[in-house]
């Protein structure tokens, strides 16, 4: 296939960079020429980082697609595969349709054009999309529970105050003071449920100071048999955010992690930024990613599915609302925060827009 300008007024960058898959472009050595917006996105880099580079550098498991460009560039035509699974440097992965089609310019120069669909991206939209309104419920229904019970219990705790004056007897004051503690700490239960009602305080926040913070909290709180080890984009612009919502979400998860090591193992923080990423059904054009990694025994599978609503915990000492609350403060910077776990290793993604520009 030959590029041609064709009309005038079109030319084939302008045709790459309006497709909604994401288009490659390798010359006769293997090395990146060109990629449109969706390939950055899909590669989470951008295009002048990635151009130039060799597919052993894109792809750990370059060999898989190799043997495609070389029979594409070879026999003249265009090769398909199907489900194949690509590793990114990040240790993320890919699950993609690939195809590649053999294209020359005008000068007689070879390249192949690669054409990547990934099988799971309306999969994860969908999921991310019921994850949220899920989540919403949740909280309204909560919200109106807590409502339903905090009259009683005040009214209970004040009642227990009134008795506790009426009588004299040290062992039945001892009673109403037990009233009255178990009362205070519904209270608390029912405040940390419902999470803060005070509308953020947005600001500029660097998100590797946080990290930084939190990091420093935990290895003071676990001791030095927690080894947490720093994996940063220092391109990472700051976010608009509140600091001390989004510190306790991270905090949250990271002290989730430490509970599930016991005190003792790894974790890595790691932060990337995601170009034209959709978080639920809205596209933005810069997503920052914050992963935290932890290689615990992973959380068991019939509680997967639940581990962000409230009370739901895997630990017998467990409140089954940290994992909650951080979901509840990341959603309310439009965020999200997702989870894979498998023994050995678990993922922790919190997923939040960078500029609060979304695409059309």
């Amino acid at each position: 296939m030959t590029v041609d300008q064709g009309h005038p007024g079109i030319d084939a960058v302008t045709i790459l960079e309006n497709m909604a898959t994401a288009a490659l472009v390798f010359d006769d050595q293997y090395r990146l020429v060109s990629i449109n917006q969706a390939g950055e996105a899909m590669l989470a880099h951008s295009a002048r980082y990635l151009c130039g580079r060799e597919l052993a550098q894109l792809f750990v498991n370059a060999d898989l697609v190799r043997k495609s460009l070389i029979c594409a560039l070879e026999h003249e035509q265009t090769v398909s595969q199907h489900g194949c699974l690509l590793q990114l440097p990040d240790a993320s992965d890919l699950r993609v349709n690939c195809t590649f089609t053999p294209i020359s310019d005008k000068a007689g120069e070879d390249f192949v054009l690669l054409e990547m669909r990934q099988i799971d991206h309306h999969l994860r939209i969908e999921q991310e999309e019921g994850l949220m309104m899920q989540q919403q419920a949740t909280h309204e229904l909560l919200r109106g529970l807590a409502h339903e019970i905090k009259n009683p219990l005040g009214g209970l705790r004040g009642a227990a105050q009134l008795l506790e004056r009426q009588i004299s007897e040290a062992e039945l004051k001892e009673y109403t003071q037990i009233i009255i503690s178990e009362a205070d700490r519904l209270q608390s239960l029912l405040d940390r449920m419902l999470g803060p009602n005070n509308l953020p305080r947005i600001e500029s926040v660097n998100i590797h100071d946080v990290l930084e913070h939190v990091r420093d909290l935990v290895r003071v709180e676990a001791g030095e048999a927690l080894h947490v080890h720093q994996d940063y984009d220092p391109s990472l612009p700051d976010i608009q955010a509140d600091r001390d919502l989004f510190l306790q979400a991270v905090l949250n998860i990271m002290r989730n992690a430490v509970q599930a090591l016991e005190n003792r193992g790894e974790i890595i923080l790691r932060t990337r930024v995601r170009r034209h990423f959709n978080i639920g059904s809205t596209k933005y054009r810069l997503v920052a990613r914050i992963q935290i990694i932890d290689n615990g025994p992973g959380i068991p599978e019939e509680l997967r599915k639940q581990i962000f609503y409230p009370m739901i915990t895997g630990r017998s000492d467990g409140t089954g609302l940290g994992l909650s609350i951080a979901q509840a403060l990341i959603n309310r910077h439009r965020g999200l925060i997702e989870c894979e776990s498998q023994p050995g290793k678990t993922v922790f993604t919190l997923l939040l827009p960078l500029d609060g520009k979304h695409d059309k």
